[in-house]
C-alpha cells in the first residue's frame, strides 16, 4: 500500500465523486479508478458504492478512513520534523558542567541564549568535576561540556574559552590579612591552603600551586574539600585559605572576605568543550549561539 493510494481514497471519500476527485489529484478518472481497485484489492473489501450523484463510502471504507484520514497531516508532520531535527531544531542534547561553573554568569547567558533560539531542543544538564566531564565527552555521553581546560584533555576535542576570570584570595574572616588592602600572595606563604584534591579538578589545583611558585614559595596543602562551596566552608571554620575564581565572591559565605591580589596574573579559564568528529547539528547550532552569546556580551561591555 502506497500513500499515493490512501491520497486518492482520501480525495473520492471528501469529494463523494470519482469525477471530481480525479481532478482534485490531478490524474485521470480511469487511473483513478485502477489505483482505488488495486487499494480494494490489498484492503480485501469494497471501499465505495457507485451512485448516481457519485461515490459513497462502504461500511468498510468508513471503517478504513476513520484510521487513515490523519495520515496525510501526520506524514506532514513528520516530514517537517525530520527536517527541523536535520537543522538541529528540534531534539536533545546533553550538556556537562563543572560545579564552579554555577557561579559564571557566562554559563547562564550562552545556554539562555540557545535555548531561546531553539526552543524545541531538549537540554539535559549534568554537574560533575572536569575530570570525568572530559572522559564523558569523550566516550559520548555527553553533547557538550563547559569544563576547566587541562593538557590531558583529548586531542579530538574542540574548546571554545567562554570565561577568563582572575583568581582572588578566600580568607577567614577574622585572618590578620582580611582587612589588608593591595594584599600580595607572597604574603600567604605561611598558610595552608585548602584546595580541591587534584584527581578531581588538576585544572584548578595546578593552577594555584603553580601561581604560588611564581610568587615564590611552595603551597603548604591543607584540608582538601571536594567542591569549591565545601573550600570556603573550610575556610570560613579558619581550617585554611584558598584561591578561587572571581565569580565564586557571589556566593556570600559568611565568615567569609574576598580579596583581589594585583600581583597575580594567572586566571582561571572556562571553556566550552565538543568533540571535533561530533558532525551534529544540534552541537554545531549551541556553538555557533554560544559565540553569539559571547559576542554579544562582549558589545555590551565596550
Amino acid at each position: 500500500m502506497e500513500i499515493r493510494h490512501i491520497r486518492y481514497f482520501l480525495a473520492i471519500a471528501a469529494e463523494r465523486s470519482f469525477t471530481r476527485a480525479a481532478e482534485r489529484v490531478g490524474i485521470g478518472q480511469p487511473p483513478l479508478s485502477l489505483q482505488i481497485r488495486d487499494l480494494e484489492r490489498e484492503v480485501g473489501a469494497r471501499l465505495f458504492h457507485r451512485i448516481p450523484q457519485g461515490a459513497e463510502l462502504t461500511a468498510a471504507g468508513q471503517a478504513f478512513y476513520d484510521h487513515v484520514h490523519r495520515l496525510p497531516q501526520q506524514i506532514e508532520q513528520a516530514v517537517r520534523a525530520a527536517q527541523r531535527a536535520d537543522r538541529g531544531e528540534l531534539g536533545a542534547l546533553r550538556i556537562g558542567f563543572t560545579a564552579s561553573a554555577h557561579f559564571n554568569g557566562t554559563l547562564t547567558s550562552v545556554v539562555g541564549h540557545f535555548s531561546a533560539r531553539y526552543p524545541d531542543v531538549e537540554l539535559t544538564l549534568d554537574e560533575s568535576n572536569t575530570t570525568k566531564l572530559g572522559t564523558a565527552l569523550a566516550s559520548g555521553a555527553l553533547d557538550l561540556a563547559f569544563l576547566r581546560p587541562y593538557p590531558t584533555l583529548s586531542d579530538g576535542v574542540e574548546l571554545l574559552t567562554v570565561a577568563d576570570e582572575p583568581l582572588v584570595a578566600a580568607l577567614p574572616a577574622q585572618h590578620r590579612l582580611a582587612r589588608k588592602r593591595g594584599l600580595r600572595l607572597r604574603q600567604l606563604a605561611d598558610e595552608a591552603f585548602v584546595l580541591t584534591p587534584r584527581e578531581i579538578g588538576f585544572t584548578l589545583h595546578d593552577t594555584i600551586l603553580e601561581a604560588c611558585r611564581d610568587a615564590g614559595f611552595e603551597a603548604r596543602l591543607g584540608q582538601p574539600a571536594p567542591q569549591l562551596a565545601s573550600i570556603l566552608s573550610l575556610v570560613a571554620a579558619g581550617i585554611g585559605v584558598s584561591l578561587v575564581p572571581d565569580s565564586i565572591r557571589h556566593l556570600h559565605v559568611g565568615g567569609v572576605v574576598f580579596r583581589k591580589l594585583p600581583d597575580l596574573t594567572t586566571s582561571a579559564k572556562l571553556a566550552l568543550a565538543w568533540r571535533r568528529s561530533d558532525l551534529s547539528p544540534f552541537v554545531r547550532n549551541f556553538v555557533e549561539s554560544a559565540r553569539a552569546s559571547l559576542a554579544s556580551a562582549a558589545a555590551t561591555r565596550r
